[in-house]
This record gives structure tokens, C-alpha cells and sequence, in this order.
């Protein structure tokens, strides 16, 4: 039997997973890595980090589905976009890699902005616009402060594909993760040669970019004996894709009509699109899908889940204490909490920006907060306002969406916030409309497998193996008092941001 694998670059730990090709798990390995904020704004990894995570995860995947290595036919590649790896001429880390979430470059942002024509401008030729999470803001901040650093690099990697350097030895990317670097002409599906240009930047600085099921580069003898034989030498690895296009895949994503809300530290909408459609507000995303010929469209609230673990982290201890001795997860106890709150929270609002925001605001300045607070709030309306804030700022994705006549009718839940069944019925509730899970859960690793499964020839198409492989069960409706409720708040916790954005600016500064 033929069986694929798909490993997932995450901020919090690596995912190696293998599937037949019918979709079935048969074998899953994890290791995690660790998150440095030398600075404030700052957020940076080792690389190499990654690839311990990978030499552990790999392993352990191919020993739990108790198969022979030769049997995977292909590998796919999925990690967390925008982050930045340098690498000198003799393929040496230079730095620390600078995350998707880290927000130091708002000078940055601007320059590329003015060197670009305007906004306008630099929308025509990216269907973006600048924001401190992308690639190329990461690279003129390094040019600008480490120019040492700068004048050695001879390659900038996204984290998935130093990953595929070190079990290749090749350089190559494909479009969906390149569309957040900021530097692929996303209409076109290739480099912009033009912004490259305008930024004095070097071409050959950025590797070859491919569609996401193209079988580009194989698994190498060198990375073969450092995984301990678990991939073959010679083993085709595809594209693959950046984790938002990956889940997507993995959700079945690849037509109209249905959304991905993925709930990891980040959360994420995601839409397909048969072609691009670029907001012209710049306020989402318009990315190459994994799907060769598409694109999609994309809201992200960049403290998701990593709001809810704030709150467990900093309030939980006695859900934590309570889970370590039960065996429990914490967070299920943390929800029991909300679940003594009404819906809408009693009027306490959260505002989830404790790392900044991205959709609508591109604000690197704002900060997380509550609002509404009195004498009879309890840990419970805490608890729910917070769930609700998310949900809150993932419904204005959806709005923009509807307004740039993206059809979306249904969605689909994914990611490891969504494991308790009250995010998704907040979901249901906040966005009016059903919201249902996968029967294979896996995210991000499990869209790469399929499109390794594709590349090499297992079918015909993205489109026609999501067909095969991806069931979606237990659906949640709207609660007609529910939605009601969050219908009466929203308008005002989305007032929220405007009368803030001012003081958040002047906290940054003091």
C-alpha cells in the first residue's frame, strides 16, 4: 500500500503525520520548540530548532503507523508563514528566524509602502498590502540594523522550506507561502521582479517558486541517515503549502461557498477563490491557493487560542491544578466557567490584540484589554468575553468577505482551540450560519499529505482528493438567543478599536 506524509512547521511544535491514500491516519510524531521575545514587539525562533523537532517528530509518525519507510510514496511540507531565515553562502543560520507574529517593522512597512508608488501602487503589484507580519518587511529591517548580517545572506528561507533544504538540499518554495513574503506577484503566480526592484533587492536571494503539488525537490541521502532511515533517499517532497492553505486543503477548502476557521495562537477565515479578488482596502488577504490556478482570501486575528492560553496562563491555576490532578485539560475546566455566563458576557467585552492585530486594523500598536468590567463580573464572564472577543474579531473577517461578494454559507472549524465544542457553537451563533468539524481533524500536516498524495500521482487533482478523503460530522447551529445577543454587542465591541487606537499609539510611546 501506498501511504503519504505530511509534516507541519508550527510556532509551538512540529506535527509528522501518515495517511494512505484514502485519507486514513495510520501514524502521528510530535516535538515541540521553544518562542524567545528578546524585545518588546520581537518574536524569533532557531531554526535549527525546527529540525530537531523534525529529526524526533518524523521517527516517531513513521514507527506509530508500523510501516516500512519505502511504503511513503511522498512527502509534503506545511509551516508557519512570513517568518524569515537567513542563511550564508556556506547555508549557515545567521540569525534568529523572525516570526509571523513579531512587529517590529512598522518603519519597514512604510518604506516598502513609498518605495512601492502608494498603496495602490503596491496592491496592483502584490494584492497586498505592507504589514509588520510578512517577509519582506522582516528582510529591510535586517539590511537596516544587522547590515553584517545583511551583507552575508545569500538566501532567504520561509521556516517550512528550510525544512525542505535540510531534507533536500535544495532551495524551493511554492506560491501559497511566497504570497506572504509579500514579493510574489500573487495574479501572476511568480516573483514580482518589479518590487524586487523598487526595494533593491537581489533576486537570487529568494529561492525557486513552484506550484504547491509540483514534486521539486526529493529526500537526500544526508537527511535519509539523520532521520535514522524513517524517509528513503530519493522520496519525492511537493510544494507543499504555508499552514492557512494547508489546513484549507486539509478542511476541503478548494471550492466556493465554505470557509476555514482555523483556532491555533492565531486564528484564521479562509475562503477559496476562483480568481483573485483583492479588497481594496488592503484589509484581507488575497494569497495563491494550494490549488493550482486558485487563490484565496484571508482574515487573521493574530492572538486566537494564544488569547485563551494568556488568560490560563496568567488566571487558570486553579484549572490547571485541577486538570494535573484529574487528567483533564484545563482549558475544558476554563469553559465550564463560561458556561456560567450568559451570552455577551454581561457586557464585558475583550479585545484580542495582545500581539497587535492584523485583519482589519494592521495595527502593530494595539494592545489586549477588557471593557465593561464591574463588581458583578465574575471569572465566568472573563473567561466567555475572552472566547467571544476572538469570535467577535473572526466575524469582522467574515463581514469583509461578504462585502467583497466572497459567497460564504458555511464553515468549518479546524485547529486546537476548536477541541471543545463551545467555540464552535460561539462560532455558529456569532456568525449566523452552520459551523461543523472533520472527521480527520489534522490541520495543516494532513492537506500536505494529500497534496503529496496528488504530486505523485495518487490523483488527478486537489480538488478530486479532498472528494475522497475529507467527511465533516457533528454540525452546530445557530442559537436563536445566541445570535441575538452577539447581534446586540458586536456593534459595540467593534466601536471598541476606534475610540482605542489613539490611547494604544501613546502606551506604545510611553
Amino acid at each position: 500500500m501506498a501511504y503519504y506524509m505530511g509534516i507541519d512547521i508550527g510556532t509551538s511544535g512540529t506535527r509528522a503525520i501518515v495517511i494512505d491514500a484514502a485519507g486514513k491516519l495510520h501514524g502521528v510524531g510530535t516535538a515541540t520548540h521553544t518562542c524567545q521575545s528578546p524585545h518588546p514587539l520581537w518574536s524569533e525562533q532557531a531554526p535549527m530548532e525546527w529540525w530537531e523537532a523534525v529529526k524526533a517528530a518524523v521517527p516517531a509518525a513513521v514507527k506509530a503507523a508500523g510501516i516500512a519507510p519505502s511504503e511513503i510514496k511522498g512527502v509534503g511540507l506545511s509551516g508557519q508563514m512570513h517568518g524569515l531565515v537567513l542563511l550564508d553562502k556556506n547555508q549557515a543560520v545567521l540569525r534568529p528566524a523572525i516570526l509571523w507574529n513579531d512587529q517590529r517593522t512598522a518603519a519597514e512597512c512604510s518604506e516598502i509602502t513609498e518605495r512601492a508608488g502608494g498603496a495602490s501602487r503596491l496592491l496592483e503589484l502584490v494584492s497586498n498590502p505592507a504589514l509588520t507580519g510578512f517577509t519582506a518587511p522582516k528582510i529591510l529591517w535586517v539590511r537596516k540594523h544587522e547590515p553584517r548580517c545583511f551583507e552575508q545572506a545569500v538566501k532567504a528561507l520561509l521556516p517550512k522550506d528550510f525544512i525542505r533544504f535540510q531534507l533536500t538540499g535544495e532551495f524551493a518554495t511554492e506560491v501559497s507561502d511566497a504570497s506572504g513574503t509579500l514579493l510574489l506577484n500573487v495574479t501572476g503566480r511568480k516573483w514580482s521582479t518589479e518590487l524586487l526592484s523598487k526595494l533593491d533587492l537581489d533576486a537570487s536571494l529568494l529561492p525557486a517558486c513552484y506550484e504547491s503539488t509540483v514534486p521539486s525537490t526529493q529526500i537526500s541521502a544526508a537527511a535519509s541517515a539523520a532521520l535514522g532511515g524513517a524517509l528513503v533517499a530519493g522520496t519525492p517532497v511537493v510544494g507543499g503549502a504555508g499552514d492557512c492553505a494547508a489546513g484549507a486543503v486539509g478542511a476541503g477548502i478548494v471550492k466556493s461557498g465554505i470557509a476555514n476557521v482555523s483556532i491555533g495562537t492565531s486564528g484564521v477565515v479562509f475562503v477559496h477563490a476562483d480568481q483573485p479578488m483583492t479588497d481594496p482596502l488592503g484589509r484581507a488577504h488575497t494569497f495563491c491557493h494550494a490549488v493550482p490556478g486558485k487563490w484565496h482570501n484571508m482574515g487573521v486575528t493574530l492572538s486566537a487560542g494564544g488569547s485563551l492560553q494568556w488568560l490560563k496562563n496568567t488566571l487558570g491555576h486553579p484549572e490547571s491544578a485541577v486538570a494535573s490532578l484529574t487528567g483533564g485539560d484545563p482549558y475544558d475546566y476554563l469553559v465550564a466557567e463560561a458556561l456560567k455566563a450568559p451570552a455577551g458576557s454581561g457586557g464585558t467585552c475583550f479585545l484580542p490584540y495582545l500581539t497587535g492585530e492584523r485583519t482589519p486594523h494592521a495595527d502593530p500598536f494595539a494592545t489586549g484589554c477588557y471593557i465593561g468590567l464591574t463588581p458583578r463580573t465574575t471569572k465566568g464572564h472573563l473567561v466567555r468575553a475572552t472566547i467571544e472577543g476572538v469570535c467577535y474579531s473572526l466575524r469582522e473577517c467574515i463581514e469583509i468577505f461578504r462585502c467583497m461578494d466572497v459567497p460564504v454559507s458555511e464553515s468549518r472549524v479546524t485547529g486546537g482551540g476548536t477541541k471543545n465544542p463551545f467555540w464552535k457553537q460561539t462560532l455558529a451563533d456569532m456568525f449566523g450560519q452552520p459551523t461543523c468539524s472533520l472527521v480527520a481533524s489534522e490541520g495543516a500536516a494532513y492537506g500536505v499529505a494529500l497534496l503529496a498524495a496528488v504530486g505523485t500521482g495518487a490523483y488527478k487533482n486537489v480538488e478530486e482528493a479532498c472528494e475522497a478523503t475529507v467527511k465533516t460530522c457533528d454540525v452546530a447551529t445557530p442559537i436563536a438567543e445566541n445570535a441575538a445577543a452577539y447581534n446586540k454587542y458586536y456593534p459595540i465591541w467593534k466601536d471598541l478599536y476606534g475610540s482605542l487606537k489613539g490611547s494604544f499609539k501613546r502606551l506604545a510611546r510611553s
